[in-house]
């Protein structure tokens, strides 16, 4: 996974750990199954921290950012195959097509999201 620390030259960032797909901030405060998080658009997590000092998703109850994490657009691999359903016997008004994409999507990769931490204060 890509990590931006923000500013570069921080010196206080939230502690994280990575576990295959699983994030976890804090020593387990928040953790998560980033596939989880996937879709076929980018998807950004804000994780805040409450008035309380813990951690939360989302900006609603957050009082600062601590780490911003990005999931890229879920990718899919392609292939033409022949369509079972066409008949070129068929009238010509028939919709169907001699053969059809077929999406698979890629197996989701936790190297291709990014994170982005920012410096806590103290």
């Amino acid at each position: 996974m890509k990590v931006t620390y923000l500013p570069e030259d921080g010196k206080n960032f939230i502690p994280y750990e990575i576990t295959g797909k699983i994030v976890s901030f804090n020593d387990g405060d928040l953790m998560f199954d980033v596939s989880k998080k996937e879709r076929d658009y980018e998807v950004v997590i804000d994780i805040c921290q409450d008035y309380t000092g813990g951690l939360v998703m989302g900006t609603l109850e957050g009082q600062r950012y601590v780490a911003q994490l990005v999931v890229p657009a879920r990718e899919y691999t392609e292939t033409e195959k022949e369509n079972p359903r066409y008949n070129p016997e068929a009238e010509e008004e028939t919709m169907e097509s001699p053969t059809y994409i077929d999406r698979q999507p890629v197996p989701f990769d936790i190297e291709k999201c990014e994170l982005r931490l920012w410096e806590m204060e103290g």
